[in-house]
């Protein structure tokens, strides 16, 4: 086994192993933790595969900026402490076999399909095309889509602050 092998399996493994745990764990703080760790590791297998714009746009817009903004909104909603109700066998059984379906339909994919090294050397990457890109607002832009995200995320956490709100009733 290889060096680059050895470390696909093991940010392989890291991300099955915390994904796992981030829908198994009853602490949602816990599980915002484990998601943190899942897309670290998701930047680490781009840098392996020398997509460097892709794995640093990984860490700063998901690890360091979705999962940040998660974590907040969970200390302004709920209680550090505050655990998930144990899930029902009902939930656990249907769970499981969505789980089953999502990997036998993973795998069958994969084996069907016929994955065919190129002889073509990589093109080398524009950055002042990625740049005007992502500062564009008109064809092929970025801007008004991360513009609407934005106002999106903060609609959920000004909803989910009054929500948390309402339910605390003030004694005099």
């Amino acid at each position: 086994m290889t060096g680059n092998q050895l470390m696909f399996a093991i940010f392989g493994m890291l991300i099955i192993i915390f994904s796992i745990l981030t829908v198994t764990s009853r602490r949602i703080l816990r599980s915002a933790v484990f998601l943190l760790f899942v897309l670290v590791s998701t930047a680490g297998l781009y840098f392996m595969l020398n997509y460097q714009f892709l794995a640093a746009v990984q860490l700063t817009v998901y690890a360091g900026g979705i999962v940040v903004l998660i974590i907040f909104s969970i200390l302004l909603t709920s209680h550090i402490s505050e655990k998930f109700e144990v899930v029902g066998m009902k939930k656990q059984i249907f769970s499981g076999l969505a789980a089953i379906a999502g990997i036998i339909l993973t795998i069958s994919t994969i084996l069907q399909t016929e994955f065919k090294a190129t002889e073509v050397a990589a093109k080398e990457v524009d950055m002042e095309a990625i740049g005007l890109s992502l500062l564009n607002y008109g064809e092929n832009g970025f801007v008004l889509p991360f513009e609407v995200i934005s106002i999106l995320l903060l609609a959920a956490m000004i909803a989910a602050i009054v929500i948390a709100k309402k339910g605390k009733t003030q004694k005099p």
